[in-house]
């Protein structure tokens, strides 16, 4: 199963990201979505998990949660925007995967056998942080990762 995780888009959902995601199996994005319409782009490719980031303010993001606890072929994912406040134990509480956004640097790192995947920003380019988003494939129970520069 192919997953693509997308954050921090800021109301632009880039060609190149659609492209890309368009042969996921499913979509999570990590919040800042910026505008109901990206929602709607990428439902069209593939069901959608999401959460609200803190640009999600208006009445269209009211009923986003602000964290996810999936479980997608056999493996457990947390997806938190901002990982600094974040207020579980990932390990403790059993989680395979922590899905997080808002810093807009991309990112893949395990702890504690924890895979941290930080998708950065798809959206309008930060500073000079590269614009790009994650794939993680799961295959037979476990997590793989991969993060793709756009543009």
């Amino acid at each position: 199963m192919r997953i693509g995780v997308i954050s921090d888009t800021h109301g632009l959902l880039r060609p190149e990201a659609t492209a890309l995601l368009q042969d996921c199996d499913r979509i999570i994005h990590a919040g800042d979505i910026g505008k109901p319409d990206v929602l709607s782009a990428l439902r069209a490719l593939a069901p959608l998990d999401a959460i609200r980031g803190n640009v999600d303010s208006d009445g269209w993001a009211e009923d986003l949660p602000e964290h996810l606890d999936l479980q997608v072929g056999g493996v457990r994912i947390h997806v938190t925007h901002d990982l600094k406040a974040m207020t579980l134990d990932p390990a403790i509480e059993g989680f395979d995967v922590v899905i997080s956004g808002h810093s807009h640097q991309p990112k893949i790192e395990e702890i504690g056998g924890v895979l941290y995947l930080n998708p950065g920003s798809a959206g309008r380019r930060r500073f000079k942080l590269p614009i790009s988003l994650a794939l993680l494939d799961i295959e037979d129970g476990q997590p793989r990762a991969q993060l793709v520069t756009l543009g």
